[in-house]
Formats: C-alpha cells, sequence, structure tokens
C-alpha cells in the first residue's frame, strides 16, 4: 500500500527553486491570477467544466487544508525572473477510490501563456525527486484524459510510464474518454516494474 499518512510533524513542507521557477506556499494575491487560469476554457478543455471564482477559491482552500494534513500539497508556481503567478505544480492524495487508490498523484495547471516552455517538467521533475527523496514514496501515480497530449507529454518526461492495466472512467461524467493513470517509481525500479520494457 501507499502511504498517505505524511504529515506536518515528519516533514517540513518545503520551497523549491528550478532554474526558472520558483515552488511555494500561496499567497492572497495568487488567487485571482489562479482564479483566471480555472477560467481559461483553453486550461480547463480536458475537464468536465471551467470554474468560477468561488470554486477556483474552494479548491485553494481544498489544498491549504491537505498541506496541513499530509505536509504536501500544490505548489503555487512563480516564474523566478518576474515572480509572476503561473499555476501550480505538486502532489495530492485522490479524494476518489478507484482501482489505482489509495495513491499520491502529481499534478500541475499553468496558465496557458507559460505553456510549451518546460516549465511544467521542470517543476514535475523538482517535485517528484522530494516525493522519493523526502516522503521516501514508492511510487507516484498521474492520471489524464486520453486526448490530454500535453500533459501525457509531461508525464513521459518525468520517467513515468503508462499503466496499461489501470483506466479509469470518471464519475463526474461517464461519457469522457478514460482517463490512463500512470506510475513512476524512482531509479531502476521503473524498469523492474514493466519487466524491462518502458511502453
Amino acid at each position: 500500500g501507499v502511504n498517505v499518512c505524511v504529515t506536518l510533524a515528519e516533514v517540513e513542507s518545503p520551497t523549491f527553486e528550478t532554474p526558472r521557477l520558483l515552488l511555494r506556499d500561496w499567497h492572497p494575491s495568487d488567487r485571482a491570477p489562479f482564479a483566471a487560469i480555472n477560467a481559461d476554457p483553453l486550461v480547463m478543455r480536458y475537464f468536465p467544466s471551467t470554474l468560477n471564482g468561488e470554486g477556483s477559491d474552494a479548491m485553494v482552500e481544498r489544498n491549504r487544508l491537505h498541506f496541513e494534513r499530509h505536509g504536501f500539497g500544490l505548489w503555487a508556481a512563480a516564474v523566478r525572473e518576474t515572480n509572476e503567478f503561473a499555476g501550480f505544480i505538486g502532489l495530492s492524495v485522490p479524494s476518489f477510490e478507484t482501482d489505482f487508490t489509495p495513491c499520491i498523484e502529481i499534478g500541475w495547471r499553468l496558465a496557458s501563456c507559460f505553456w510549451n516552455k518546460g516549465l511544467a517538467t521542470e517543476g514535475a521533475s523538482a517535485v517528484l525527486r522530494f516525493a522519493f527523496d523526502t516522503l521516501h514514496l514508492d511510487q507516484v501515480v498521474s492520471f489524464t484524459v486520453v486526448e490530454n497530449l500535453p500533459s501525457r507529454r509531461v508525464m513521459e518526461k518525468i520517467g513515468m510510464i503508462r499503466d496499461l492495466g489501470g483506466r479509469l472512467r470518471s464519475s463526474a461524467d461517464s461519457q469522457r474518454e478514460p482517463t490512463l493513470p500512470t506510475r513512476t517509481l524512482p531509479g531502476a525500479r521503473v524498469q523492474q516494474q514493466v519487466g524491462g520494457q518502458a511502453t
């Protein structure tokens, strides 16, 4: 099983610096640009719907409580050079049940003006190192709809492999395409999990 009971007493929530990003605690000033990201149909095209301001703020609050409970969550991502809020990158414990839960998920959501620059990959790589090196997790999961090629490319770039056996239909919208959980294990264990073949 996956240990999803890591608490703040066990690990201090870090701030990550990558060459171009600062992954940090959320500031009140992040709420307006985050609401704009969540209201953007382009950003949210693989989700059931966009979020209004109230829904976006509720997500920020759920994330704050997640940090309190687990010691990790979705960090605010800011561009180091300008300190501009770009979105989030981080870890979460999904609240739904399926064949690959309980688990810890890695995810990201950036404003479209920050796409195609390698920022999601850069930030997710730092978060993944934290997951394995500091939290000592055995695996991290990510999932998306089949058509979400940009997120799938990020998953591949950070070393995740597609779990061909684990398909999930969204309970929120059963007509959506199945999501694809993608799992990764640290180091060589990735290869051991798939019999030496990355698929």
